[in-house]
């Protein structure tokens, strides 16, 4: 019999649950803005509505949740590992084995990007591990596109791994706890982890980059990435007085003016409009592409610096910068920042992952750049230089220089001590974390505007928003509905088959809405349903925590696959095919782990 319909305020709960979701996997909204919105809602609609057992007040617990409290501390940890240059040793030391053994050296870049995941949260690790790739391929004459995509999936396998590898992992076992179960250890699901993780490690080194195209990548000469410029007409220039379809034959080369900066104006490019000297013409392609339109027209590809000059030297060097969480540009645009001041670099394009980069009434300082981002810079080399030595930005070029300074053992301690108290149950994940970023500020491995940058907003609202609306689910009871639902749709199924159900539908939400909104939804949901089958909750929980962790098959799934996919120059279709494969084989693999430790 289908189950009951639940009460009122259930119900629109629940429907509230579903237009969230649906809003957590549109880009054109940001996330901060959704969850606080959802935060909001909760609170004004149980306050004029009220429900016996929930305190309107009291869903604005997950600001000051540990679980919330820990994903905040690690990321500033994770920050200063960045900064500091912690683990170029490492790299150095990958680096070297790329030039002499690329082949076996693939698998142990795998093997290690894992295994730091597992303590570190991923993005560093992929900030640290993409230029080595980059530069090690270009030297080689190789394609990194077929190792850049199975490095960032490895990085997301490793995180599985124990309680602090990402933050979906502290929030399941955070929620499980405040649900009565007993709290995880960091290492108490390591085994099934790492058994499924060596498989998905031996399809990422041996199956994953014959199913990837051998694409080149000619940074900062012929990059396949399409960027977004501007490029100045003056009085010299060899198309004033012709209309766009009379420059665009003249240049050729496929030049497609996309709009035209006149004075204060946006002009549409018509075919027949006349271009006149200091038009500004909006055009879309690869670097050298642009470089040679510029040419071509005798125009100047460039944007104005700090100082407001038009002027871009001859005989500079052009790199690729891609904008990573925590930098001064993350969420920031280049007019508020000081970027172009400190490196005296000229921004002359961007790209973002195929979409339109700014409206037509902006100009390239104003426009938001986001994690992903790249930009096209031209400057001084020892500037570009300077650039990638600060750890701050991820420079895509043909070198290996990777940040280093006298802080990075200080910074490596820090948190080795973090992970060691938690592990042994000396201190509470909370505790340790809080205290090493303490650490981190105190000893001058962070400055503090640099530590505020690495908390996301969008993962701490997202936190806070799905904590307290999971808890309105269980009290309202909602969750209890859709567990009764569940349990309908697999009725007669074996204890096996509903744990892989579970986890693939958790698997399927991560891909399409925030992960740690699925999983806080989840972790109740999966509690009920040991509770009714009378089966033993942990391999169910584990079910939700490691479904929402295969966040393989979209680019927007999780945020490093964005970095990725702006690196390697990806397609969406790329991921789907690479990363639907992984999903199945990891579901599958988990499931009859879990089932055969537990059943």
């Amino acid at each position: 019999m289908f189950p009951t319909i639940p009460n009122p305020h259930a119900l629109v709960l629940l429907l509230v649950t579903a237009a969230a979701l649906y809003l957590f996997s549109q880009d054109k909204i940001r996330l901060e803005i959704t969850s606080l919105g959802l935060l909001s809602l909760l609170a004004v609609g149980f306050s004029v509505f009220p429900f016996e057992g929930v305190e309107p007040a009291g869903l604005f617990f997950g600001l000051g949740h540990e679980a919330l409290i820990s994903v905040c501390a690690l990321m500033v940890l994770g920050q200063g590992i960045v900064v500091t240059g912690a683990l170029e040793p490492v790299g150095r030391l990958l680096g070297r084995a790329w030039a002499r053994l690329p082949f076996l050296s693939l698998f142990a870049t795998l093997v290690v990007g894992a295994v730091l995941s597992a303590f570190v949260n991923n993005t560093p690790i992929v900030v640290l591990l993409l230029p080595i790739l980059i530069s090690a391929c270009l030297r080689a004459n190789a394609s990194p596109t077929r190792v850049l995509m199975p490095m960032g999936f490895a990085t997301l396998v490793g995180g599985m791994a124990t309680t602090i590898g990402t933050s979906t992992n502290l929030l399941v076992v955070a929620v499980a706890n405040d649900y009565g179960l007993e709290r995880f250890g960091m290492f108490d699901f390591a085994v099934p982890a790492a058994i499924a993780g060596g498989i998905a490690i031996l399809y990422l080194w041996l199956v994953a980059p014959r199913m990837l195209p051998e694409r080149g990548i000619q940074l900062a000469d012929s990059s396949t990435r399409l960027f977004d410029a501007r490029i100045t007409l003056s009085e010299a220039s060899s198309v004033v007085g012709k209309t766009v379809e009379e420059a665009t034959k003249a240049v050729g080369d496929g030049m497609r003016i996309i709009r035209i900066r006149r004075d204060d104006l946006s002009l549409y490019a018509g075919p027949h409009e006349v271009l006149r000297a200091g038009d500004r013409l909006r055009v879309r392609d690869t670097s050298t592409h642009l470089a040679n339109f510029a040419r071509a027209m005798k125009g100047t590809l460039q944007r104005r610096d700090s100082a407001g000059s038009d002027e871009t030297p001859e005989g500079l060097a052009m790199a690729e910068v891609a904008v990573v969480g925590g930098s001064t540009l993350d969420r920031a645009n280049l007019k508020s920042s000081s970027f172009l001041r400190d490196y005296e670099l000229a921004v002359l394009a961007l790209h973002r992952r195929g979409k339109d980069i700014w409206q037509p009434h902006e100009e390239i300082q104003d426009v938001v750049l986001v994690q992903g981002d790249v930009m096209l810079v031209q400057g001084p080399r020892n500037q570009i230089r300077r650039l990638k030595r600060n750890g701050e930005f991820l420079v895509l070029d043909a070198t290996m220089e990777l940040p280093r300074t006298r802080k990075a053992k200080v910074a490596l301690a820090i948190l080795t001590a973090v992970i060691v108290l938690a592990a042994t149950g000396v201190m509470h994940i909370a505790v340790s974390a809080v205290f090493g970023a303490l650490l981190m500020l105190a000893t001058r491995c962070l400055r503090i505007g640099v530590a505020i940058r690495a908390i996301s907003p969008a993962v701490f609202f997202v936190v806070a928003a799905s904590l307290a609306l999971g808890d309105a689910l269980v009290k309202t009871g909602a969750t209890q509905y859709l567990t009764d639902v569940f349990l309908f749709a697999t009725a007669g199924a074996t204890p096996t088959v509903i744990l892989g159900a579970l986890m693939m539908l958790l698997a399927l939400l991560t891909n399409v809405v925030s992960n740690n909104a699925a999983a806080v939804i989840g972790t109740p949901i999966a509690i009920g349903i040991a509770v009714q089958l009378n089966l033993p909750p942990e391999p169910f929980v584990l079910a939700v925590l490691f479904g929402a962790n295969m966040s393989f098959a979209t680019p927007m799934a999780y945020k490093t696959n964005l970095l990725v996919m702006s690196a390697g120059g990806y397609r969406f279709s790329e991921f789907v095919r690479v990363g639907t494969p992984l999903t199945f084989l990891m579901w599958a693999v988990l499931t009859f782990l879990l089932a055969s430790m537990y059943f």
